[in-house]
């Protein structure tokens, strides 16, 4: 068994999610289509989002129902293996619709961090 803390991975997943959603303050859709550099950066993000989604052990997975724990890992999945065809609309609806739901899930799942 690892002595990993449980946490670890759901910390990933708000630094990730805080990420994209500043990388994507002042922005729109349309800046999705022309910076190409903004595309694989927030391709990656939400890759990562997912992958640390996956690593999340079942017992602290089952303790928040309220994450859509299988749909993260299948966007996650949907890009790393259909990488030669991203649907970037379908990209930027799950950044700015999913990701604040899901920051703020983690946020209020999370303890608060003395920096």
């Amino acid at each position: 068994m690892s002595k990993r803390d449980p946490l670890l991975r759901l910390r990933h997943m708000r630094d990730f999610c805080r990420k994209a959603l500043a990388m994507i303050e002042g922005k729109s859709r349309g800046d999705l289509e022309e910076d190409e550099k903004l595309r694989y950066a927030l391709t990656h993000l939400v890759e990562l989002v997912g992958e640390a989604a996956s690593q999340v052990p079942a017992a602290e997975r089952s303790r928040f129902p309220q994450i859509p724990w299988p749909k993260i890992v299948s966007m996650r999945n949907r890009l790393i293996h259909g990488y030669d065809y991203v649907d970037y609309d379908i990209l930027w609806d799950a950044i700015t619709t999913n990701l604040p739901q899901l920051l703020a899930q983690l946020e209020a799942i999370l303890p608060t961090e003395n920096k």
